[in-house]
């Protein structure tokens, strides 16, 4: 009888410490920090993706978990500054991605960093090795080399006549001038006379457009990067009106109006960033987190604007699309 008594008041006393734990564990409220170069705006769906999965998760925005924002306008020398606040807020994790990266890096060598999109960690020198990250930060990276020139490709494919082709692309690296090289070999290749279009601030835009057209370009490549993605609505109306084919590294571009586009795809990218934070939140170190890479590149075309500037996109490469809005 005394042992039943004492056995069942054992049970009674883990079972009182085990709702205690789970209720500690339940009041904790994890802080996000989200860095990132952009506006609000532009990375709005992107945000949300990364929220919805977090959501998925069971992380409740306010109830155990604060996302503290924090927004460059396209303008890289806030950065630090922002970087800084989200350190003195002691998140448990900075989140972010392209240039705010390396801000983030050295803001801070022992907050967790999850990046949704590096465009190549080992190169670049966060990392040394994408298997054993080992430092504070883990997340996804974007090494691909050949997407510019798989953009000329697809740009050459659709418009066989087009001659001369302008790139529009922002310096964010030591790897962004040899990755320029690399499409300016490619356009040789083709046979197509390539013109580099350099934007370092938001106000190279207006010149770099301008000498589009002054020197006659045909088409228009636009790279991925928070001076370029700032003005968006610029660069569309530009195309449309001077009835200019373009193709672009991300589908935000293609869903606001514009041509086409190739590349990964973004929200799935801060989905996946979600899920490294969900980690990091449970007691696993980036450091021993490695870096994943995506495995499928898409092709979203837009038939509307196809239209509107007086283009056809061949048939087969409608097939070949993974999204056609009509």
């Amino acid at each position: 009888m005394r042992k039943r008594v004492v056995r069942l008041a054992l049970s009674t006393l883990l079972l009182t410490l085990s709702f205690r734990v789970e209720a500690q564990q339940a009041e904790k409220v994890f802080r996000i920090g989200v860095l990132v170069a952009p506006s609000a705006s532009y990375i709005s769906y992107r945000l949300e993706a990364f929220r919805q999965r977090l959501h998925e998760l069971r992380y409740v925005e306010r109830k155990n978990v604060v996302i503290e924002y924090r927004y460059a306008e396209g303008r890289l020398d806030r950065l630090p500054n922002l970087a800084a606040e989200l350190v003195a807020l002691n998140v448990d994790v900075i989140v972010t991605v392209g240039p705010a990266i390396k801000i983030a890096m050295k803001a801070s060598s022992t907050i967790p960093i999850v990046t949704a999109g590096a465009s190549d960690p080992v190169g670049d020198g966060l990392v040394s090795s994408l298997a054993r990250p080992g430092g504070n930060i883990t997340g996804l990276s974007l090494r691909f080399p050949e997407l510019d020139r798989k953009r000329l490709e697809l740009l050459r494919e659709a418009f066989p006549k087009v001659a001369r082709v302008a790139l529009l692309w922002a310096p964010t690296s030591e790897r962004a001038t040899p990755a320029r090289i690399d499409v300016e070999a490619e356009a040789k290749a083709l046979r197509l006379e390539l013109l580099s279009l350099e934007v370092r601030s938001l106000e190279d835009l207006d010149s770099a457009l301008a000498r589009a057209k002054r020197e006659r370009a045909q088409a228009l490549i636009v790279n991925s990067d928070p001076r370029i993605n700032m003005q968006l609505r610029q660069i569309l109306d530009f195309t449309e009106k001077n009835r200019l084919p373009a193709i672009y590294a991300a589908s935000e571009f293609v869903e606001a109006g514009g041509l086409m586009s190739y590349g990964p795809n973004y929200r799935d990218l801060f989905r996946r960033a979600a899920e490294f934070v969900d980690k990091i939140l449970k007691g696993t170190k980036p450091a021993d987190i490695p870096f994943e890479q995506p495995t499928k590149l898409e092709l979203v075309i837009n038939l509307r604007t196809a239209k509107q500037i007086g283009v056809t996109i061949p048939p087969e490469m409608l097939m070949w699309a993974d999204q056609v809005i009509k």
